[in-house]
C-alpha cells in the first residue's frame, strides 16, 4: 500500500465463507506534514537561541553546538515518518483493527458491540491543520483507541459508522 493512501475498507469473503486479510487504510499525510512542521519551528527556534546565546556568553566558536538541535531535528523528521506510516486502520465485519509501532507493533481489535462511546476530537492545532481524531471507548480502559490524524469528514463518517455497527451488535453504545 503507498503510504497516505486510503483504499476500500470493506472486507471480503472468500468462496469458503472465510473472511479474507483486512483491507488497510492508511493515514492522510496532513498529520504527518503537522508533526514534521512543529519539529522544525520548535527546534529551529532552540538552534537560534542556543547559536545566539552561545555566542553572547561563551564566543563566537561555541555557536556551533547550536547545529545539535538541527542534526536532531534531521533525525526526528525521518522518524516522524516511519512513525506515520506505521499508522492504519481496518473496518471488518465485527471489529475495528488499528496497527501502530515501528519498534514496538501494537494492533488493537475493538468490537463493535463492545464500543460505548465514540467521539471526533480537534484540538487547536489539529484544526488549523484540517485534523481530527477519532476516540473510541470500551468498558475496558485498557483497549480504549485512537486513530489520529483524520480529515474531518473521515473522522465523522467513522464515527457514524461505528456508531451504527454498535447499534447493530447491541451490546455498546
Amino acid at each position: 500500500m503507498e503510504s497516505g493512501s486510503t483504499s476500500d475498507t470493506t472486507s471480503t469473503a472468500d468462496d469458503a465463507g472465510h473472511a479474507s486479510a483486512p483491507v488497510w487504510t492508511g493515514l492522510p499525510p496532513g498529520l504527518l506534514r503537522m508533526r514534521r512542521l512543529l519539529l522544525v519551528v520548535w527546534l529551529g527556534l532552540l538552534a537560534v537561541v542556543t547559536g545566539l546565546l552561545l555566542t553572547i556568553l561563551a564566543g563566537p566558536s561555541w555557536a556551533a553546538l547550536a547545529a545539535v538541535p538541527v542534526a536532531v531535528a534531521a533525525w526526528g523528521w525521518v522518524l516522524l515518518g516511519r512513525n506515520w506510516r506505521s499508522w492504519r486502520y481496518a473496518e471488518r465485519a465485527d471489529d475495528l483493527l488499528i496497527s501502530r509501532g515501528v519498534l514496538w507493533h501494537e494492533e488493537t481489535v475493538v468490537p463493535y458491540g463492545r464500543m460505548q462511546l465514540v467521539e471526533v476530537k480537534s484540538g487547536p492545532v489539529e484544526r488549523h491543520f484540517g485534523l481530527a481524531s477519532v476516540q473510541l471507548h470500551t468498558a475496558a480502559a485498557a483497549t480504549d483507541a485512537t486513530i489520529p490524524g483524520l480529515d474531518p469528514a473521515e473522522a465523522e463518517r467513522l464515527r457514524d459508522r461505528l456508531t451504527e455497527l454498535g447499534q447493530a451488535r447491541s451490546a455498546g453504545l
